[in-house]
């Protein structure tokens, strides 16, 4: 999926940052930042001034502190090992918080909005992309499926995190399906299954079963984007000024 592994790569990362209005000399924090690769194109692209990125996994950490090294970025970076749903920031820190499909990952969703909200200024902005339930629900089989293949505890829909955000005092001001999953899961299963065969196959020691288990999931994953069942949602969302 390369450096950037959401959905999207880099034209996600740039329609984000322009619907959310990221403007130069910004502070954002990054909950569940991975490798850094968005944290690394908003410094790079928006001339952001600073980013926090706070993950729960050491060896993404040191990827991300790695590669923000290897590009000259990393004295804009601070990299926090912790939980997004408590991270020990100050209150009131940032111009935005920022997220891209990973917050499906985090099983406290409720709780990680209300510390995203914690985070922000008076007016700041929460702007994540995310692994949604689509219009058309998933059975019990497909979604148990799913869940596990992607080690997610559970996806939301966007309705769900709309009404999260309202909840917690947030103002939605944009929520919409990007359109893209479909076309990019089908673009991961033909890589996998023939351009990266080696690369994947090398990953897994050369298990082949484990590469054709690897493949079927995908398999699944593409037949649900393709039918609705799954989406990725992009969510823009204000703090109130006071």
């Amino acid at each position: 999926m390369g450096d950037q592994i959401h959905i999207g790569g880099l034209q996600s990362t740039i329609e984000l940052a322009t619907r959310a209005n990221i403007k130069p000399g910004q502070k954002g924090v990054d909950l569940c930042c991975g490798n850094g690769a968005g944290m690394r194109a908003l410094i790079r692209f928006y001339e952001v001034a600073h980013m926090t990125g706070v993950d729960a996994t050491p060896n993404m950490l040191e990827v991300a502190r790695t590669r923000a090294r290897e590009e000259n970025l990393l004295e804009k970076l601070t990299l926090i090992l912790g939980e997004a749903t408590q991270t020990g920031l100050p209150a009131n820190s940032f111009d935005f918080v920022w997220g891209e499909d990973a917050w499906c990952y985090v099983e406290d969703k409720p709780k990680l909005i209300s510390e995203a909200l914690r985070l922000l200024k008076p007016g700041g902005i929460i702007a994540f992309t995310d692994w949604m339930e689509g219009p058309n629900e998933m059975t019990n089989e497909e979604a148990s499926r799913f869940l596990a293949f992607m080690k997610f505890p559970s996806i939301l829909t966007l309705e769900e995190y709309r009404v999260l955000l309202k909840t917690t005092g947030a103002k939605v001001e944009f929520a919409e399906n990007t359109g893209r999953f479909a076309n990019f899961a089908s673009i991961y299963l033909e890589l996998a299954s023939k351009q990266f065969k080696y690369d994947i196959l090398r990953l897994l020691n050369f298990n082949e079963k484990f590469y054709d288990a690897l493949i079927n999931d995908l398999r699944f994953t593409a037949e649900l984007a393709a039918s609705g069942k799954i989406m990725q949602g992009m969510i823009i969302a204000r703090k109130p000024k006071t």
